[in-house]
């Protein structure tokens, strides 16, 4: 199976077009990518959320819905080492989905913060039996009046 490669730049998902022809990629990235950060930016990360992703609404298993927790900690908390367990406990259960249908058997993440309100997230995956290595670069977004 194969996706449109989506990069994470500082303004978001990118798609690159070479010869009219969409990058495509065959691994975790661009799923793992929408999981993350392809939710509505107004979502909460609850179950309830007013604003949801659009793809959750002909899913009908609340367990295999998108929440993007981990982009709602981005925007509405302020990048302290603190919050990174917060972040790191985010990108877990953002990512579960692919664990409860059998995509992959393990996750791990790890955050760290790598630059003026920019976290680095590391996640290692075994799928098949393969040790699989992801990392995206992310602009933290919420800022305390201190950073502005």
């Amino acid at each position: 199976m194969t996706d449109v490669l989506v990069e994470q730049t500082p303004n978001g998902g990118e798609i690159e077009i070479i010869g009219g022809l969409l990058t495509m990629t065959g691994g975790f990235k661009t799923a793992f990518y929408y999981a993350l950060f392809g939710g509505n930016k107004d979502d909460d990360g609850t179950e309830n959320a007013k604003f949801n992703w659009w793809g959750n609404l002909t899913e009908t298993d609340p367990d295999l819905h998108y929440r993007s927790k981990t982009q709602n900690i981005i925007n509405t908390l302020i990048p302290i080492s603190g919050n990174l367990v917060r972040l790191e406990t985010a990108v877990k259960k953002d990512l579960d989905v692919f664990i409860q249908i059998g995509a992959v058997e393990t996750i791990e993440a790890s955050t760290s913060l790598v630059g003026v309100r920019r976290v680095e997230i590391k996640i290692n995956v075994v799928a098949d039996g393969d040790n699989i290595e992801i990392k995206f670069i992310e602009n933290w977004n919420a800022m305390s009046r201190e950073l502005a």
